[in-house]
């Protein structure tokens, strides 16, 4: 590894917003991690990336298991000495087709917290340190619209929860890590033609990644805590 490169790590990132965001990092000469569930298709992504002959390793990442996050932290400090840059992108939709809060079961309310919500705070609790030790940290949260209170509307109940937690995340630890150069900040990518975004979405995986990736490598004077769209803040 070259010297003083950055070193990101992007979660759910073997296809879509997170496939192209680790595109567009390497791009830049950062190192990247490319977190995935399945590791076969994590691999896979990242060799297609090599090709391109960009600087990508996979690493296996469920984000809902605390113990596998602690140890590839670990991994991470022993072979590079440090993590610049999380993306939190891997989320989850589990209840696509219905969602209203007055018939949703508890349990996918449940489980969007765990992946979208829970999970970032718990690689934050990994990385932060290696952060601080460098006194350099990006951390960017892929979030959505319906995140947004002052937008809010119905269906989509787990999700919609989830990802108003996570900007609450956003901020909250934007306030602790003031002073640390450590920026925080939300991204909305837009509805992108994903698995996830459906193939009547507007907008490609490049243009949504395009702010997430801004956001990854602002300058040191550049604000924290904000809420992002097409490179410019939104309410929340």
């Amino acid at each position: 590894m070259a010297a003083e490169q950055r070193v990101a790590l992007v979660t759910g990132a073997n296809r879509g917003i997170g496939f192209e965001t680790t595109r567009q990092l390497a791009k830049q000469g950062i190192k990247v991690v490319l977190g995935s569930r399945d590791p076969k298709k994590g691999e896979a992504a990242a060799e297609k990336l090599r090709q391109e002959g960009l600087d990508v390793v996979a690493h296996q990442l469920s984000v809902t298991d605390s113990g596998g996050i602690k140890i590839l932290a670990e991994l991470l400090e022993s072979e590079f000495g440090r993590v610049d840059i999380l993306v939190n992108n891997a989320g989850i939709l589990p209840d696509a087709h219905d969602g209203s809060i007055l018939s949703i079961d508890v349990g996918p309310i449940r489980e969007a917290m765990e992946t979208n919500a829970y999970a970032p705070i718990l690689l934050a609790q990994s990385f932060v340190p290696l952060m601080k030790q460098q006194g350099y940290g990006r951390i960017v949260n892929v979030s959505s619209g319906m995140g947004q209170l002052s937008d809010m509307g119905g269906g989509h109940t787990a999700y919609r929860l989830s990802k108003v937690s996570l900007n609450a995340i956003t901020r909250i630890l934007a306030n602790e890590l003031e002073g640390t150069n450590i920026k925080v900040n939300s991204v909305c990518p837009g509805w992108v033609k994903t698995d996830m975004g459906g193939t009547g979405a507007t907008r490609s995986p490049e243009q949504g990644a395009d702010t997430v990736v801004w956001l990854a490598t602002l300058p040191d004077d550049a604000p924290s805590g904000l809420f992002w769209r097409d490179r410019s803040p939104i309410p929340w």
